[in-house]
């Protein structure tokens, strides 16, 4: 993680889109790690939802927030365009596509430390090949 402080500390909102129910699911993982997250927001597109149904969930999910980050599962999928949509008709949120639990677990250690995650660095971070540093 960037040692960057954040130039005026306000406690950031996450936000979790995804297909299916990854979001949520990666929201338990990391409080299994970070303890509970009542700053985490989930919205899952569910298999009998379009995106009509999807944008009303998140725009529910962001609106009257002023500090909010929102992950989606993938880039050119149905949430993230959703999302991408609302941004360019004037939301007020940084989104980012790829989301893994580095990138959730950055963002959680960047509000309790006062700083600015590196969210793309750590997440990129995260993803190695063992078998190149496990020797047989």
């Amino acid at each position: 993680m960037r040692n960057v402080l954040k130039e005026s500390f306000d406690r950031s909102k996450l936000v979790l889109i995804s297909h299916g129910q990854l979001c949520e699911e990666l929201k338990k993982s990391a409080e299994m790690i970070m303890g509970p997250q009542d700053d985490i927001a989930t919205v899952a597109l569910l298999p009998n939802e379009g995106p009509e149904d999807f944008q009303a969930k998140f725009k529910a999910a962001v609106e009257g927030q002023d500090d909010v980050v929102v992950l989606a599962d993938l880039k050119g999928g149905t949430p993230n365009n959703v999302a991408a949509r609302v941004l360019a008709e004037g939301g007020k949120f940084d989104l980012y596509s790829g989301m893994n639990l580095p990138m959730v677990i950055s963002f959680l250690n960047a509000q309790m430390l006062d700083m600015k995650p590196d969210l793309i660095g750590d997440g990129k971070a995260g993803i190695a090949y063992i078998n190149d540093i496990v020797k047989h």
